[in-house]
């Protein structure tokens, strides 16, 4: 029995919903979820496999008639309910997320707000997939376009934002008229599936919502990427394994949107407000412990500035409190597996080694360091060390000196990853020019975060393709049809 206390028990979940129904794994296997905070055994969730994935596909493909033939306002009702749903357990949702993933409760409520916008925001845009008409050069013909849903689609999620990544992918799918099959990282179920019975009490037919928990990645992977009635793949993950996926679905030219690893850059230019500039960093880095694509990875500050801007950036750090989430006042909790804190702990020991300073580091006695990583200050860092270019993925700050703007600029996009950049100036000269400069797909200018339901979200180069959230991120899942009417005339 998990030791989650939930004032409403039912949210709590181990089977996966396909169909409508709560279903176990063939042969009743399961995979094990833990709290990464303390080890603690936490579910026994159902590991379904590559052939309970295809009948899962099987679902939604049945229901994709009824679902895209309903009315868009018909569809904006269900997904309104949902969202009503979620916001009044969202508390319970949050204290999910904390316990399966280890973020701060705190952060883990922002999630349930965030993740709950996108479902509102989708309700909205339901009702405004509009066509079109076109002057035709024809006489007594009329040129339509049709904005149709592309069908299934199957959408396979991080373990960092378990509600914010279903529902930013899921329900503009819904929106448009399409089914969804989410597969959500096995370190991270339960959020899914409490999602999931709120899916259901919001109304959704069967087949229309579907979870796929499973510990088999690649097997499943294989079957979403590849069935023939999966009209869409959207992923977030790995730039590899979205490389890989992106393979697969070439078989069945299949669409894909892909969100994958970034390497963004934080620049900190001498002219700029170093207090906000500070603010800024604090929430880019260390949000979620770290642990997000879209994390300061490199920061580069302006000789003039850098001594100062490293002393307040070391008296804001010092500040930050580690622990478990659910404690009061923690900031920083454990990062999600061993995996991951060795993957840190490496890049820090390699750049230290090769002439980095480590200014400041967190005292962490009395936590568990095999879970936690403490947070800390490198300086002396030099482009080309394995820090600076790969995902840190934890609660390290590593500063860069550079000179000048042109020098910044090769440096901060010296990298296939294309997702995140960030920057604080004040001369609106070289904000035009460096916001155009950096090959991004997002860019906070004098901003440290940027993410909401009514604007693009996104990367280039081998940060993925396509766009979530805003108009933009419905487009993603219309087809586009040119109908020509003829003979028209009298």
């Amino acid at each position: 029995m998990t030791s989650i206390k939930l004032a409403r028990s039912d949210l709590f979940k181990n089977q996966a919903y396909v169909n409508g129904r709560w279903q176990n794994a063939p042969a009743a296997a399961t995979f094990a979820v833990h709290d990464p905070a303390t080890g603690e055994l936490l579910a026994e969730v159902a590991d379904l496999d590559a052939a309970a994935t295809t009948q899962a596909v099987a679902a939604a493909r049945q229901a994709f008639a009824h679902w895209s033939s309903i009315t868009a306002k018909q569809r904006s009702e269900y997904l309104l309910a949902w969202y009503q749903l979620i916001m009044q357990h969202s508390d319970d949702l949050a204290m999910l997320i904390t316990r399966e993933q280890g973020k701060p409760l705190a952060e883990a409520k922002g999630e349930i707000s965030y993740a709950a916008s996108f479902v509102q925001w989708f309700a909205e845009e339901a009702k405004r997939a509009y066509g079109e008409l076109i002057p035709s050069p024809w006489p007594g013909s009329r040129i339509q376009v049709l904005r149709q849903p592309i069908g299934v689609v199957a959408s396979i999620t991080p373990w960092n934002f378990p509600a914010a990544m279903i529902t930013r992918k899921a329900t503009p799918a819904l929106a448009a008229g399409c089914p969804v099959v989410i597969k959500p990282s096995e370190e991270t179920p339960l959020t899914a599936l409490a999602l999931a019975v709120l899916a259901e009490q919001a109304g959704l037919p069967a087949g229309v919502f579907n979870i796929v928990t499973s510990n088999q990645a690649a097997a499943v992977g294989e079957v979403l990427s590849t069935h023939p009635d999966v009209a869409m793949l959207s992923f977030t993950g790995s730039t590899a394994v979205g490389k890989l996926l992106m393979k697969q679905c070439a078989s069945t030219v299949k669409k894909s949107a892909m969100e994958l690893g970034g390497n963004a850059p934080f620049i900190v230019f001498d002219d700029a407000d170093l207090d906000a500039a500070v603010d800024g960093l604090m929430q880019s880095k260390f949000r979620n412990t770290g642990q997000t694509c879209v994390c300061a990875n490199r920061i580069f500050v302006q000789d003039a500035v850098y001594d100062n801007f490293a002393n307040k950036l070391q008296a804001r750090v010092s500040e930050l409190k580690h622990g478990q989430g659910t404690a009061d006042n923690v900031t920083l909790g454990p990062l999600i597996n061993r995996g991951g804190l060795d993957k840190v702990s490496r890049l820090v020991d390699a750049a230290v080694q090769a002439g980095a300073e480590c200014r400041w580091r967190a005292d962490i006695n009395g936590l568990d360091q095999q879970r936690y990583y403490p947070a800390t200050l490198l300086t002396n860092v030099q482009t080309g060390m394995d820090i600076t270019k790969e995902e840190i993925f934890g609660p390290v700050a590593a500063l860069i000196r550079f000179s000048n703007e042109q020098e910044v600029i090769r440096a901060a996009n010296d990298t296939r990853a294309g997702l995140a950049a960030y920057f604080y100036a004040r001369d609106i000269g070289r904000i035009w020019r460096v916001q155009e400069a950096l090959e991004y797909g997002i860019v906070g200018v004098n901003a440290g975060l940027f993410s909401t339901e009514v604007a693009p979200f996104g990367g280039v180069k081998e940060s993925g393709h396509g766009r979530e959230g805003s108009h933009h991120g419905m487009e993603e899942f219309l087809e586009i049809k040119y109908v020509l009417h003829a003979g028209l005339g009298e």
